[in-house]
């Protein structure tokens, strides 16, 4: 009997992805196995119901109707509601950092549930890596949506009428949103500076055409952990960064910020002293607003005005290009999927795979991951 995958339609506020396109399901097809897809589940992300028949996917009514006989429920976020088979595995964007409640959930209905956002950013897990396909994204959008709201042009223009000066960028992080966004205002003609607490970040911004802007210091030595990220810094070393940042932020037209921390709130890297120092005009664009934000007075899926600073907020960035981040987002599933499957098709989930141990949180009735057992 073949394996069956579910794919959901998802309900949470601001997403319009979906966990598997009309072309992964003919992959998932061809492998054997059999795929019921809510109906309207890739609607959002301009997938039709008819795309996924015609990929040989089953259309289903509700998601109650996809998960009752599933062995694997693929998922963008955490359902509301979760009607499964004993022993099934849930695969999504699970938010394990903010969900003890749902977490012993999962236990207590002895689901495998598998939070992408924990896959290890080593070179092995980069088909999976859904944190990185996410927030190329969301760092090519920030720069079209700082342009939306921006009213003057990004390149230098020389017409009979007088010289357009170029707009000025600053990216607050040069991870995989950061690097984007500066490759993106590059493209758009922008002169662009960017800063990064990472010091291998300094040679990844000068190659993409930008000024990188950073205190110089022992500490940013140490400032990357093993999985990439960066780590908090000292208050010293914030506070001189700080100086340097609000003397850049002075000069320029547009700032775009992506710094985030697993687990933790983002930190605070535009004070409101600094906002009301940049220019009448200025746009900025906070990426991290959804983990309490990098810049002071930024709101959560709002645009804030403040002296004619204006702050963009929106919420889940990556869901506003819906249909290119499902169809990368769907790809890092069905790779992780080729985990859980031994040679002749069927499932095995090995706990001594790397990547497997590092993003299972709940497995027999428990929670096996060790960053959220109760102490």
């Amino acid at each position: 009997m073949a394996l069956k995958i579910a794919i959901l339609k998802e309900t949470a506020e601001f997403e319009k992805r979906v966990a598997g396109t009309p072309e992964i399901v003919k992959r998932y097809v061809a492998k054997g196995l059999e795929v019921l897809v809510e109906s309207g589940a890739g609607v959002s992300a301009s997938f039709m119901d008819s795309d996924y028949e015609a990929a040989g996917a089953k259309i289903v009514k509700a998601a109650a109707d996809a998960t009752k006989s599933a062995d694997i429920v693929l998922c963008v976020q955490s359902p509301s509601s979760l009607k499964t088979k004993e022993g099934a595995i849930l695969i999504g964007l699970l938010s394990p950092y903010n969900a003890a409640e749902r977490l012993a959930g999962y236990a207590k209905d002895n689901l495998v549930s598998v939070a992408m956002e924990l896959v290890p950013r080593t070179t092995r897990a980069q088909a999976m890596d859904v944190l990185s396909s996410q927030s190329n994204l969301a760092g090519y959008k920030s720069v079209l949506d700082a342009a939306s709201y921006f009213t003057r042009a990004f390149p230098m223009m020389m017409t009979a009428a007088g010289t357009i000066p170029p707009a000025r960028v600053f990216v607050m992080g040069a991870g995989v949103a950061g690097l984007q966004a500066i490759a993106t205002a590059r493209r758009l003609g922008a002169i662009v500076s960017a800063t990064d607490v990472r010091a291998v970040a300094k040679e990844q911004v000068q190659s993409l055409g930008a000024t990188f802007v950073m205190v110089e210091s022992d500490e940013m030595k140490q400032a990357e952990t093993s999985g990439g990220y960066a780590k908090e810094m000292s208050e010293d070393f914030k506070q001189k960064q700080a100086k340097l940042v609000a003397d850049t932020l002075i000069r320029q037209d547009i700032v775009i910020t992506t710094a985030q921390i697993p687990g933790k709130k983002a930190p605070l890297l535009v004070t409101e002293e600094m906002v009301r120092s940049m220019k009448h005009g200025s746009v900025i664009v906070d990426l991290a607003v959804e983990q309490g934000g990098n810049c002071a007075l930024s709101k959560a899926g709002e645009v804030v005005d403040v002296n004619g600073v204006k702050i963009i907020g929106f919420c889940n960035v990556p869901s506003r290009l819906a249909t290119d981040s499902s169809a990368l987002y769907s790809r890092n599933l069905f790779n992780f999927v080729g985990l859980l499957l031994d040679k002749e098709g069927k499932l095995a989930v090995n706990l001594d795979d790397d990547i497997l141990k590092a993003s299972t949180l709940t497995k027999d009735g428990q929670i096996i991951h060790p960053n959220f057992q109760a102490t």
